[in-house]
């Protein structure tokens, strides 16, 4: 019974921990894509600001070039991101059901002890009753 306490918490554990890695990815991503749209809006300001649109112009400005960049990186690195989102995601949920299956057998173990322990008290009574009745 204390290998499968230990078990248990341990694998409650790793659900906590797959959970955090979890949270840690999506806040990642959503850092990233945060950043790229901050990035937009400063791409769009320098385009107004100069007055042109066309990347390819050759006075188009230098900042919104490099700007483009940083937020296509951006974008990149959050995409590159979701796959392991994913994974995360995966192994999150095989954490939890391996979780259950030790916590099913617990709950079965102790319902066949209460069981085992009702049927000794059902029998000790009986056997009072037993005595009561040959007196």
């Amino acid at each position: 019974m204390k290998t499968r306490d230990s078990l248990i918490r341990l694998k409650r554990f790793q659900v906590d921990e797959k959970r955090r890695q979890l949270a840690q990815i999506e806040g990642m991503i959503a850092e990233f894509n945060r950043m790229a749209d901050e990035l937009d809006d400063q791409i769009r300001s320098e385009q107004e600001r100069v007055g042109i649109t066309d990347v390819t112009h050759f006075a188009y400005p230098t900042f919104a070039k490099a700007a483009a960049d940083r937020r296509d990186n951006l974008r990149n690195s959050a995409h590159e991101l979701d796959d392991q989102l994913q994974r995360a995601q995966d192994e999150l949920s095989e954490a939890i059901e391996e979780l259950k299956k030790f916590e099913q057998l617990e709950e079965r173990d102790q319902q066949r002890e209460r069981t085992a322990q009702e049927i000794a008290e059902q029998e000790q009574l009986d056997e009072v009753a037993a005595r009561a009745r040959m007196r």
